[in-house]
């Protein structure tokens, strides 16, 4: 049997969730909520979010110089290492 075409609201979910993964609340999509603990609550979480994202910056930052310094330490030993001499000179 013939599958039939996918339906406007499957597409709308799969847009969804494509631009959405983790289903955050995207601003202006949603109602306002009116209730102050729900609000403080939401403030929160994206708080909690941000902290972790920054500290995951941090560490790709630093595993970044951290490489760059054994990249230039490498360079410095090579560039100062005695080259062999081709065999048959002397």
């Amino acid at each position: 049997m013939a599958q039939q075409p996918e339906l406007p609201k499957d597409m709308f979910e799969f847009m969804q969730k494509m631009w959405n993964p983790l289903n955050f609340p995207l601003p202006g999509m949603l109602t306002p909520t009116v209730n102050v603990e729900e609000i403080e609550k939401k403030i929160n979480d994206l708080k909690a979010v941000e902290i972790w994202l920054t500290m995951n910056v941090g560490f790709v930052q630093m595993t970044i110089k951290t490489l760059e310094l054994q990249k230039s330490a490498l360079e410095s030993l090579t560039a100062g290492a005695p080259k062999d001499k081709p065999s048959g000179q002397k």
